[in-house]
Parts: structure tokens; sequence; C-alpha cells
């Protein structure tokens, strides 16, 4: 909306400063009506300005106008194109900029809490599993419970689904086993 304002306060202000060099009868016909064509109205100085400030081509909508008219307007074009084209236009893409990468942010926290709930999901899951295993209740799996808690079905999806080979029980025993011959849920979890 700002630049709109920019736009349109900087192409009222051009068509009324050009009016009298379009009614100058001193002015040959061909310059005034190339004015005419481009800062002739409101609307036709809103159009130009537009693609001074979009389209990259402003010295072919200025050069004229600065060659022929006024070397002043050198000193106007100036001013808009470094505040309008270049401040104004880095300033909105520094803020387009800014909220792509605050999303970007906010997906990266959205993924960690996704991961951390999926981690937390599955220690649950191994809970339960330990629960069921432990058959004497003591908190601890011996190696015969180990043994048979791999040739449980669920047992093996738990484990494919952590991406655990659990064809060799007893290596991976040893492997959550602190040394005392028993693995208790610390271990296993």
């Amino acid at each position: 909306i700002l630049m709109m304002l920019i736009i349109y306060g900087t192409a009222l202000s051009l068509c009324n400063m050009l009016q009298e060099h379009v009614a100058d009868a001193s002015v040959p016909l061909e310059l005034r009506l190339w004015i005419h064509q481009w800062y002739g109205s409101a609307g036709r100085s809103v159009w130009t300005l537009f693609l001074i400030t979009f389209s990259g081509g402003w010295p072919g909508y200025v050069r004229r106008l600065v060659d022929e008219v006024s070397w002043t307007y050198s000193i106007f074009f100036a001013a808009y194109i470094w505040i309008v084209v270049f401040a104004i236009t880095r300033i909105i893409t520094a803020l387009f900029l800014k909220e792509t990468l605050q999303t970007a942010n906010d997906d990266a926290a959205l993924m960690a809490r996704e991961q951390r709930a999926a981690k937390t999901k599955t220690m649950r899951k191994l809970e339960k599993l330990f629960a069921l295993v432990d058959k004497s209740h003591d908190g601890q799996i011996s190696l015969e419970e180990f043994k048979d808690l791999c040739s449980q079905p669920i047992a093996q999806a738990y484990f494919t689904a952590l991406e655990l080979n659990i064809s060799e029980a007893c290596d991976l025993f040893m492997l959550l086993d602190d040394g005392d011959g028993m693995v208790d849920q610390a271990e296993f979890c």
C-alpha cells in the first residue's frame, strides 16, 4: 500500500509538472505527444511510474525528459529511483525474507517437537513391552526372558520398527546389559 501511495503521489506530481510542456507550442510536437503518451493523465502517469518501478526499464521513460525537457528531472528521478526502486523494494524483500526464514524456523521447531513426541511414544511402547517380558516382575530381564521376548511377533515388530536386528538375541542382550547379566528397564529403553 505504501508503495502504491508513493507511485500515485509521484505520478500526479509528474503529470502536473509536465502539463505546461504539453500545452507549450514551442515544444516540438513529437516530444509533446511522447509526454502525453506517458505522462499526459493521472492514469498514464501512474502506469508509467509502475513500469519505472517494477520493469527495470526506467531509463527509457526518463531519458527524454532529462535530455529534452529539463535536466532538473534527473534530480527528481534519481531521488525516486534511489528511494523507491532500491530502498523500499529492498525493505519489502527483506521483510518477505524474514517472514520466510521465520516460517522455516517454525517448521524446524515443529519437526523437533514431532520427533520428541515420536521418541516418547516409542519409549512408552518399549516400557509396555518390557513389562510384558518381565515375567518375574523384579524390574529386570534375564537372558532367558530376553530370548523368549525375541521369539514373540510383537517384539520382532518393535525391533524392526527401531531398525534393530533381533536374529542374534544373545548379542543384542549383551549390548544392552551393563555387565550384571540382567537388563533393567533403563538399559532396555
